[in-house]
């Protein structure tokens, strides 16, 4: 018999920002702005911005007091003009397969989940880039819900270091270097649309590829769009992060009814993009998500029309068995299909990886973001 479900309340207290700014999720120049208003001479700017930046993203500090090689005058002006903020682990539920789901209370209680799953050869959080989403993908749960409001880059970036407080990853000053890490790789793939925030997603993703702080390279990170067209070439040049695309439909038909999107920018316009996308290569290729519905876009001539749309494109395509939920109006596609549909994919030269899914005893899975915690919410006002 597998292993219960575990689910945990934490009740940490955090501490009230009463109204002071968040260091959390500033960019270093924005930092250095803030320390410069706040009383920091000029000429110490880049020093204490080096300094306050490491024990924040490379210690995980969270208390100014703890930062022991400034001063004790220098650490009261910042605990009297800042605080160091990341959003509350409300509950955290652990699945058999041992991936982690996290739901997560910001600011105006407001609540987004971030998931952790762990594999043999790297540890991927999927975090979030809105609280709710506008897109009403048809296949997705998340998408059907509305759109509350954006993250801000102190909430994006605060995921990551949530999900490191809880995995014990901080290192240990004094102890031995430890070169594996548990949260090796970031997709944003969570609740929104990445690029329909780009501003907060650049800021909070360039904060985690700094070599001084969490140091996650940029070719660990993936951002997933449903096809934000305008933004796409500014992921590379601003981000430089690698892309993925929810793209699930060959035909402008179908895929106006699965991810609505493309009746602002249609296949062949986003198709057009992706090939000027810039840096694309064979090392660097878009990855193309495509989840496998029953009747719907699973056929083989769908297999080959989807070929045959990604001639001339550095890609792989990544097949993922559809995630049922209550309500769900689709049907997963049977194992014999996806495979057919794989093989047709792969003989043509495209790697296409079939998704393990991970996570759906707790609704984790993908797609299924929110879905049970706004289920036992409505439960328990019914009750």
């Amino acid at each position: 018999m597998s292993a219960p479900i575990t689910q945990d309340v934490l009740t940490i207290p955090r501490k009230a920002t009463d109204g002071l700014p968040n260091l959390v999720g500033m960019t270093r120049d924005q930092m250095r702005a803030a320390l410069i208003a706040a009383g920091t001479p000029e000429k110490q700017a880049k020093m204490r911005v080096g300094q306050v930046w490491q024990w924040v993203y490379h210690w995980g500090v969270r208390d100014f007091e703890a930062m022991t090689n400034l001063a004790k005058d220098y650490r009261a002006l910042l605990a009297a003009n800042f605080t160091l903020q990341v959003p509350q682990v409300v509950t955290r539920q652990i699945s058999t397969d041992c991936t982690r789901k996290y739901l997560v209370r910001i600011d105006g209680g407001h609540e987004v989940e971030v998931v952790y799953i762990p594999e043999e050869d790297r540890g991927t959080l999927c975090i979030s880039s809105q609280v709710g989403c506008t897109l009403t993908c048809s296949f997705c749960h998340t998408g059907t819900q509305k759109l509350v409001r954006n993250l801000t880059a102190a909430e994006i970036v605060g995921q990551v270091m949530l999900a490191r407080d809880d995995l014990g990853e901080w290192p240990i000053p004094g102890a031995p270097r430890v070169e594996t890490r548990l949260i090796s790789n970031i997709v944003l793939m969570g609740m929104g649309e990445p690029l329909y925030n780009f501003d907060n997603v650049r800021d909070a993703m360039n904060v985690a590829m700094d070599n001084e702080g969490i140091a996650l390279g940029r070719r660990r990170i993936t951002l997933s769009t449903s096809g934000v067209v305008p933004e796409i070439a500014r992921t590379a040049t601003e981000i430089g992060c690698l892309l993925a695309v929810s793209f699930h439909a060959t035909t402008d038909e179908v895929r106006d009814q699965l991810v609505p999107i493309n009746k602002k920018w249609n296949i062949e316009t986003l198709l057009n993009e992706l090939r000027a996308y810039p840096g694309l290569s064979n090392s660097e290729r878009i990855t193309f998500e495509y989840v496998m519905l029953q009747g719907v876009n699973d056929s083989k001539e769908d297999a080959y029309r989807l070929v045959e749309l990604l001639r001339g494109i550095p890609a792989k395509v990544n097949l993922i068995p559809f995630n049922e939920w209550p309500g769900a109006p689709y049907k997963r596609s049977s194992g014999n299909r996806i495979h057919a549909f794989a093989d047709i994919i792969y003989n043509a030269g495209y790697a296409s990886p079939i998704r393990t899914p991970r996570g759906e005893d707790i609704m984790a899975a993908c797609g299924q973001l929110k879905s049970a915690t706004e289920k036992q919410r409505k439960s328990a006002q019914v009750n």
